[in-house]
């Protein structure tokens, strides 16, 4: 689903991710105020591994909707929503991630998010390495709101 954009779609958060050595792999490590924050820097890493986001421009939204049984399915299945959004369907590379829905009780847990990017475009982004796959391998989520971290570990398959 395609959206118009507004001004304050176009203000870009801070970075909180980074990227572990991994055989053969890499490990994404994020975080943030919440986890839902820490979800969205995941998905900015991972597009953040593909190109140099610098070079992305806000000229379209996407909306994608991911569910999971549990905290991990769902950080699996968000990740890959996002994937096939670069890969398969609008070529989409984002340079903000905003997660509007982020429900995370009950039985069946969901995601709606919102992507800023533009269509990926050899010679104005730089071709960073592919992502074949997410993987559940060494996945770990650290939620403890009573001690304010909120972080996740994801390999993805390069």
């Amino acid at each position: 689903m395609e959206g118009s954009l507004m001004n304050e779609d176009l203000t870009l958060p801070e970075c909180k991710y980074e990227y572990l050595d991994h055989t053969a792999d890499v490990q994404l490590h994020a975080w943030g105020d919440s986890l839902k924050e820490a979800f969205e820097q995941c998905g900015m890493a991972m597009f953040g591994y593909m190109t140099t986001l610098s070079t992305v421009e806000i000229k379209q939204v996407e909306e994608i909707e991911a569910h999971g049984h549990d905290l991990e399915s769902l950080l699996f299945h968000f990740l890959d929503e996002l994937l096939f959004l670069f890969s398969c369907d609008a070529y989409l590379i984002c340079s903000k991630l905003v997660i509007t829905e982020f429900n995370i009780e009950g039985e069946e847990l969901m995601i709606r998010c919102k992507c800023y990017g533009e269509e990926f475009t050899l010679g104005k982004h730089p071709q960073g390495t592919e992502v074949k796959a997410i993987t559940y391998s060494a996945m770990h989520i650290v939620n403890e709101p009573e001690t304010n971290k909120f972080e996740v570990f994801v390999i993805i398959d390069i």
